[in-house]
């Protein structure tokens, strides 16, 4: 595990081979798994959970609520959301839960409203609104995001 001098990790649950870089905070409860790369300028909070061999590109906010399943890549600026309604200083009983499934990936500056759930092997556009759960294996692009294509099995690399 390595984590920069430059970061503030509070969490003690990150597999092997994790890499947290500078300008990184991660709270205490986050539960991190074994070879995840978690590039600079990130937030991880604590009702979070990411699986194993997963990429977090500079710039993401991973808000409470939201697991990240294995093998997932989640690109550069990518805007996770937890409340529907948010309002200053007014918090709901509980997140509503996001699931990012196995061997998704989410490309540059799309953004994913709360309650999603992007089933396995998925891919989202860059800059893709994702308003509604994504199938699995689907391509999704726009604003809102709608289904242009499905991977067959082995398209996914």
């Amino acid at each position: 595990m390595f984590i920069h001098p430059m970061s503030d990790v509070q969490c003690e649950n990150i597999g092997k081979g994790s890499k947290v870089w500078q300008f990184c905070v991660v709270l205490p409860k986050a539960i991190i798994g074994n070879n995840v790369n978690i590039c600079s300028h990130c937030l991880i909070e604590n009702d979070v959970v990411i699986g194993d061999n997963v990429t977090v590109k500079s710039g993401v906010q991973i808000w409470d609520g939201i697991t990240i399943e294995d093998n997932v890549f989640i690109g550069p600026n990518v805007t996770f959301c937890n409340d529907k309604m948010p309002r200053s200083k007014v918090y709901p009983e509980a997140f509503l839960p996001t699931i990012i499934g196995k061997g998704v990936s989410i490309g540059a500056n799309a953004t994913i409203l709360p309650g999603i759930t992007i089933a396995p092997a998925a891919m989202v556009g860059a800059g893709a609104v994702v308003t509604k759960d994504v199938p699995e294996r689907a391509v999704v692009m726009g604003n809102p995001a709608h289904v242009v294509r499905f991977l067959e099995v082995g398209d996914e690399h």
